[in-house]
């Protein structure tokens, strides 16, 4: 009896142990994140991180060895974000329409506190993170718009005539234009308008009048 007690002693101790340091690591990410889409990358130190997130800068480094290390986890905690945001928007709609105007606001909301310089800091000084944005944007964000234009088209609210492969491409690629500082310098342009204004520029240019008719209303609705 007397060492059952001692092990679960033990078990539970090591249960608190463990429990601080994920809170750690949840603290540190959670903190880059908003630093780094708030200010870039590049421009956000560790000490900063390690200031803001209320522990120190050894405590950063026992679990990420560096700076890149930490970008590529915080950019596998957005990819893992992204994939349940679209799951979200497809289940709480009701038609392709409305799913790509839940897109719409989420982004809004999203880019609204995110600073355009996070994804060419990103290409040019975090290539392992880059890589891996690529990678779900070729992968997952692919089939999420391929597959709500095949369900537009089904559905009498896209253009049939449309080629889903070619414009699921377009799409791929007109989601970096709003980022191109040369194009829409942050100092006159926000983020979240410019990306809003392209997506409903998109969504008009497939709709049927059918879909132009509910897109206007899902508008006004709103």
């Amino acid at each position: 009896m007397t060492k059952k007690v001692a092990g679960n002693f033990l078990n539970l101790k090591s249960f608190h142990s463990f429990a601080p340091s994920m809170e750690n690591r949840r603290k540190i990410l959670q903190k880059a994140t908003e630093l780094f889409m708030r200010s870039g990358i590049r421009s956000v130190s560790m000490d900063e991180i390690a200031n803001q997130s209320g522990v120190s800068k050894k405590t950063i480094y026992q679990y990420y060895a560096d700076k890149d290390e930490l970008v590529d986890a915080v950019m596998q905690e957005e990819e893992k974000r992204i994939q349940n945001d679209t799951k979200e928007c497809f289940e709480q709609s009701v038609d392709a329409v409305q799913e790509f105007l839940l897109t719409i606001s989420r982004i809004y909301v999203q880019f609204s506190e995110m600073n355009p310089v996070v994804i060419s800091d990103m290409e040019r000084f975090h290539p392992k993170a880059h890589n891996r944005f690529q990678k779900m944007k070729y992968d997952h964000l692919f089939k999420v718009i391929h597959k709500n234009l095949q369900r537009g088209i089904e559905e009498g609210l896209y253009r049939e005539e449309i080629d889903t492969e070619v414009i699921t491409k377009y799409r791929l690629e007109s989601i970096m234009i709003p980022f191109n500082l040369s194009v829409y310098p942050p100092a006159k342009f926000s983020l979240a308008a410019v990306t809003k204004e392209l997506m409903e520029h998109y969504l008009f240019g497939l709709a049927t009048l059918k879909g132009h008719k509910l897109i206007l209303k899902y508008k006004r609705d709103n």
